[in-house]
């Protein structure tokens, strides 16, 4: 959850599930519209709500991927053509 303050509260604030934000615009405001369509006045401006989403969203990969582990396939990602099937190399991968 990230913590927001409505516009004229700014000394109460409010928890929101980042997942449920899907714009957030400066109008002069920065408003914030939910996936159920709700719009909520907020007093952050636009980036510093971007900012929590990302730190958020940072916060959860970290502890759902521990430092080290890497994913199965991580290390042999190839782009492959659609009609030959040949993988594309790149010139900073021809030198490893």
């Amino acid at each position: 959850m990230i913590r927001l303050h409505r516009l004229g509260h700014a000394n109460e604030d409010f928890h929101l599930n980042p997942d449920l934000i899907a714009s957030v615009e400066a109008t002069p405001d920065t408003v914030v519209t939910l996936t159920t369509h709700t719009k909520l006045i907020v007093t952050e401006r636009p980036e510093d709500v971007v900012a929590a989403i990302r730190a958020w969203r940072a916060s959860i990969l970290q502890v759902a991927l521990p430092r080290g582990q890497r994913r199965r396939g991580d290390a042999s990602l190839s782009l492959v053509r659609a009609t030959t099937g040949t993988p594309a190399v790149f010139p900073q991968e021809e030198n490893k």
